[in-house]
């Protein structure tokens, strides 16, 4: 029981750390400070899942299944440095004059770094009272090991030898053989080290490659999506050459959106590509993919906005309010851009949680904004197409409102069961299963797209959709083509070539491009 309790000041650094985990595998240290915590000082090493390897012998490559932590050796050696003034207070033929231990520990065993002395507070550090409670040994970390785990919790000591002013350790790589969320810790007891500096980098790999557990499920799944964006493409190339001369304007937007979509799943698939067989994020291709992200992401929005403001279908142009449109885009695509660059180029550590907060809520209230707006227009939109009794219009886009709801639906559901999901996995020890919030939002986006090509896909009747001046939009099409045959066929008396000269007159007078132009203004 107590050891729950004393472990509380290492799961608030986890907590507070595991939302600024390093997306890379090959972590970097550049003059890292130490922190205090309790009666120790600490720098935090990183973060990541790890699968269990799957190999043992000897081969070579990125996926030899084999799985672990590197600490020098392969890279530049891990070296302490620490202040003159401690180094001062030592002779040079004196031996270990400083002790940091680096501590390797899996998230679920973070209770069994700590102590527990009399007066209740928790300590990292062995201190004599702990010595005697415990049998610690004074001065160093206090790890509580497990019959059968005798070697885990690992620590690995950097000496300081004489008044030399560095530490260095012999090259050691830690072998994974249960999956889990790992970290590292460098920890030292002695306050004369304080203002101790850090320089160096680890190496941590999976079975498959350099990818971080979390994010390795991912490289498959862009992978599929490239193909499901190309086989779309595909079809709605061929549609759009078959039916050349009956394109809309709509469909025209949607190729584009089918192509930023295809390069977007693309390039993130190679950017993981690279990332998983060399440890490391091209800043090139990291930058392209999310300018790609963020521009798609953009125009998919406006594109469902333009379709449920009957955009090409009710009125021909978007009058007023396309400026209104235009820049809500633009801020989207701006704060979008801002959000991604943070969460994917370069150390999450870097950021501040505040910060990312702040990036994170306007994008949050956009897409509040647009659902809102879309709906708004959807519902606007129905009411004209009923009042004008354009039936196949109107059947078109119910089944757009339907599909449109259902993907909402779902949409609150996966935010309450991420919210779910980070409330109640503060420690990220559920890191198997996070990919799936990214799939499932990349997924549903690949779904409205696909819904929208088969409500608009190129065909011999898509103009049959498109707004229609002559006639002021008034008639379904079946009752044009019935008005039509009939006038063909027989002649009208006076008065009813007077009735349907009143009702033309009427038409025109209430569906003309001047009145839809100058109602889209007041909206």
């Amino acid at each position: 029981m107590y050891r729950r309790v004393v472990g509380l000041a290492l799961s608030g650094l986890l907590l507070v750390i595991c939302s600024e985990i390093v997306h890379g595998s090959i972590h970097e240290y550049i003059d890292g400070a130490f922190l205090p915590q309790g009666n120790a000082f600490f720098f935090y090493g990183g973060s990541e899942g790890l699968y269990s390897s799957m190999s043992t012998d000897n081969r070579t490559g990125i996926d030899n299944g084999k799985s672990f932590i590197n600490l020098s050796g392969r890279f530049d050696s891990i070296t302490l440095r620490r202040t003159q003034e401690s180094a001062s207070k030592h002779d040079e033929m004196e031996h270990s004059t400083g002790l940091i231990e680096a501590v390797i520990f899996e998230t679920k065993d973070r209770y069994k770094i700590s102590g527990n002395p009399y007066d209740g507070a928790t300590a990292l550090c062995c201190t004599p009272d702990l010595a005697k409670l415990e049998g610690c040994k004074q001065g160093e970390i206090i790890v509580h090991r497990s019959a059968d785990e005798p070697n885990w919790p690992r620590c690995i000591p950097f000496v300081f030898q004489g008044n030399n002013l560095e530490a260095k350790t012999q090259p050691d790589t830690i072998y994974i053989t249960k999956s889990g969320m790992y970290n590292i810790y460098f920890m030292f007891c002695d306050p004369q080290l304080k203002g101790t500096i850090i320089n160096g980098r680890t190496v941590w790999k999976n079975p498959t490659g350099y990818l971080p557990g979390r994010l390795a499920p991912l490289l498959k799944f862009y992978g599929f999506l490239s193909l499901a964006y190309l086989i779309l493409g595909l079809f709605w190339f061929l549609q759009y050459v078959r039916f050349g001369n009956d394109i809309l304007q709509l469909q025209n937007c949607i190729t584009a959106v089918i192509s930023l979509g295809m390069l977007e799943m693309t390039l993130w698939y190679f950017e993981y590509a690279n990332f998983n067989a060399t440890g490391r994020r091209p800043m090139s291709i990291t930058t392209w993919a999310i300018t790609f992200m963020a521009i798609k992401k953009t125009v998919s929005r406006l594109l469902l906005l333009v379709v449920s403001m009957g955009y090409g279908v009710v009125r021909p142009t978007l009058g007023g309010i396309t400026s209104k449109v235009v820049l809500l885009g633009a801020i989207y695509f701006v704060a979008s851009e801002a959000l991604e660059l943070v969460e994917n180029v370069g150390n999450i550590n870097d950021v501040s949680g505040r910060a990312r907060t702040f990036l994170v809520l306007p994008v949050a209230v956009l897409d509040t904004f647009f659902i809102i707006w879309i709906f708004t227009s959807l519902t606007k939109t129905l009411e004209k197409l009923h009042a004008r009794k354009s039936f196949a219009k109107l059947n078109l886009y119910r089944r757009f409102t339907n599909s449109l709801a259902v993907a909402v639906v779902l949409s609150f559901a996966l935010i309450c069961y991420e919210l779910y999901f980070r409330a109640a996995d503060p420690f990220g020890e559920d890191w198997g299963t996070a990919w799936i919030i990214t799939a499932f939002w990349n997924s549903l986006s690949f779904i409205l797209l696909c819904i929208i090509c088969l409500l608009w896909a190129p065909s011999q009747n898509a103009t049959r959709y498109a707004f229609s001046e002559e006639i002021g939009d008034y008639f379904d099409e079946e009752e044009v083509t019935a008005l039509t045959s009939i006038s063909a066929k027989s002649t009208m008396d006076d008065s009813s070539k007077q009735d349907m000269e009143e009702r033309h007159t009427v038409n025109t007078d209430v569906f003309s491009l001047g009145e839809d132009i100058a109602e889209d203004k007041r909206e």
